[in-house]
């Protein structure tokens, strides 16, 4: 079984963590992709705006109609910052002995991945697939590999979608009383309205 995973905040989950997922899963036939909300991301200083019980349900809400997409916990319920390295070891657990791991990720967090814990150790438990970010180019690959050696053998480099979408700027939209039902599934705007999250008051 091929199964991919994206990891994130999902502060809110949004329209482009799913385009860029289903995107990933139909060009690398993936049989599931399992979306992994943070606990506390070890490389980010500022915690989470919304609790994880509420980010787990915005990522479930947003997922709920594919049989494709997974909800885990793992992350959530470890204590202590998340690291990706753990993740997928856990998640390796959960494999048969032929099973495969996608790890998605972005140009800015590939250009990043000297600085996560035991990289070279995460190249050698799955692949790694790198989709574009706006606004980051493709980093240094020679450069890359020379500070996690395995990279280039574990690297997946897809040219497409090109999605300028953040949660930040979606938080902000909130914040000043802007629609945003363009950039999040319509369950996941209503649950934002409805818990009154990223308003200035929250």
């Amino acid at each position: 079984m091929k199964k991919g995973i994206l990891g994130g905040t999902f502060d809110p989950i949004h329209n482009g963590h799913l385009t860029i997922t289903e995107e990933v899963r139909r060009r690398l036939s993936l049989d599931e992709v399992i979306f992994v909300p943070a606990g506390w991301p070890r490389l980010k200083p500022a915690r989470p705006v919304a609790t994880p019980e509420q980010r787990l349900h915005m990522v479930r809400l947003a997922i709920s109609g594919s049989p494709y997409y997974k909800l885990s916990t793992v992350e959530i319920e470890r204590p202590g910052p998340s690291c990706s390295v753990d993740t997928v070891a856990e998640l390796r657990k959960q494999l048969d002995k032929d099973g495969e791991l996608y790890f998605i990720l972005g140009h800015d967090n590939l250009a990043g991945l000297p600085q996560w814990r035991e990289p070279e150790r995460l190249v050698r438990m799955c692949r790694l697939v790198a989709v574009p970010r706006p606004g980051h180019p493709l980093p240094d690959l020679e450069a890359l590999e020379a500070s996690v050696p395995g990279l280039a053998g574990s690297l997946i480099l897809l040219d497409a979608p090109h999605i300028d979408i953040s949660a930040s700027d979606i938080r902000e939209q909130v914040s000043r009383g802007l629609p945003i039902g363009h950039l999040v599934p319509r369950a996941v705007a209503d649950y934002i309205v409805e818990q009154g999250l990223y308003t200035s008051q929250s």
